[in-house]
């Protein structure tokens, strides 16, 4: 799937980039001729190079030779459209991981939030484009947020998403898919490691309100949706996979077990939902079961006519979070099963090389 290819990870020092590069690295997916990490944070990158390179003390001659590695970094931002250009000369494969993705940040700064994720989206379709580049798939991280968006973050996601799949149609040689999925459990600026800081330091633990729900997966998931879609997926579809969904009162009481401490409501946030959804009505018509994902096809009747004969199961409903939600021993299990109860030892980004 990903032997002898060239790949570019946008945003790729960031919890699910970390992840994601150290699988590919690890070659269970295949043997990659190059994974580039293309991120703003030069400090990010450091320390990602010097865990890669398993070196403890370091000068700057760490730097030296970094394009002759397989594991290569960039400094630069996706909505600077010169460093796109020059980060996809001779890449097979783009992921684009890189995104402005906390909510209330998003609903303060909107502008950001629309440079970082709609026109970072449109400056790599724009590349390909116009300078004809022989990319052979990219595909645009997307979230649960983008379904059906209230918030600045979902609707500039969802731009993204109809940015990517519309790319199908002027480069055709380039094959442009989506993934989209909810909350992942414990990565950085998720609500887990903040639950853990307030038990630790005694409580209050603050939930938004008791009826709240969302989908959780782990980053691993995450990754293994990202390598399915690049494996099967047709040009414009988008890759959704099944998650577990909970009420976040009852993370908290999972978490909080035996312990003396107090539960606080805050109030929702600006622009939050008590329900996400990965699935809408409007989508489920064209949305079809592929085993472990439910599968979108494009809104472009253009990408869709091949699969117009095909005999697919579809969806026929919205997928949210409230449709299967997990019992509270249920999520006392799956909390286990990710080392996130306190007194376990929690990794909040995954290590890289582990």
């Amino acid at each position: 799937m990903i032997s002898n290819k060239k790949i570019l990870v946008t945003g790729g020092t960031g919890s699910l980039g970390k992840v994601l590069v150290r699988r590919m690295l690890s070659e269970s997916e295949g043997t990659p001729a190059k994974v580039i990490v293309l991120s703003r944070d030069e400090a990010k990158q450091h320390f990602m190079r010097v865990e890669y390179q398993q070196r403890k003390n370091v000068t700057d001659d760490i730097i030296y030779k970094d394009f002759e590695q397989i594991l290569e970094f960039r400094i630069g931002d996706v909505r600077d459209y010169h460093t796109i250009c020059n980060a996809l000369r001779n890449v097979d494969i783009v992921i684009n991981a890189a995104a402005l993705k906390q909510v209330p940040t998003c609903e303060y700064f909107p502008y950001e939030a629309v440079m970082t994720n709609i026109t970072g989206g449109e400056n790599i379709v724009r590349a390909i484009r116009e300078h004809r580049f022989p990319v052979e798939t990219v595909v645009a991280v997307s979230t649960d947020k983008a379904c059906k968006p209230v918030n600045v973050m979902g609707m500039t996601k969802s731009i993204q998403e109809r940015i990517i799949i519309c790319g199908n149609l002027c480069c055709s040689t380039t094959r442009f898919i989506c993934v989209r999925y909810g909350n992942v459990l414990a990565s950085r600026g998720s609500v887990i490691p903040l639950f853990h800081e307030q038990i630790k330091n005694g409580g209050p633990v603050t939930i938004t309100t008791p009826e709240m729900t969302r989908f959780l997966l782990s980053l691993e998931t995450a990754v293994d949706t990202i390598f399915a879609a690049i494996q099967n997926a047709s040009p414009g579809e988008t890759y959704v996979p099944k998650t577990p969904a909970a009420r976040i009162i009852e993370i908290v009481t999972a978490l909080i077990a035996d312990r003396n401490i107090e539960i606080r409501e805050t109030g929702i946030r600006p622009g939050e939902k008590i329900h996400e959804t990965l699935v809408s009505e409007e989508e489920a018509w064209r949305t079809y079961d592929r085993g472990d994902y439910y599968v979108i096809q494009p809104i472009l009747p253009e990408l869709r006519m091949r699969k117009e004969k095909v005999n697919y199961k579809y969806l026929n409903r919205e997928y949210s979070s409230a449709d299967s939600i997990c019992s509270f021993k249920e999520v006392k299990k799956l909390l286990e099963r990710h080392n996130l109860l306190v007194g376990q030892e929690i990794v909040i980004e995954g290590e890289f090389l582990r």
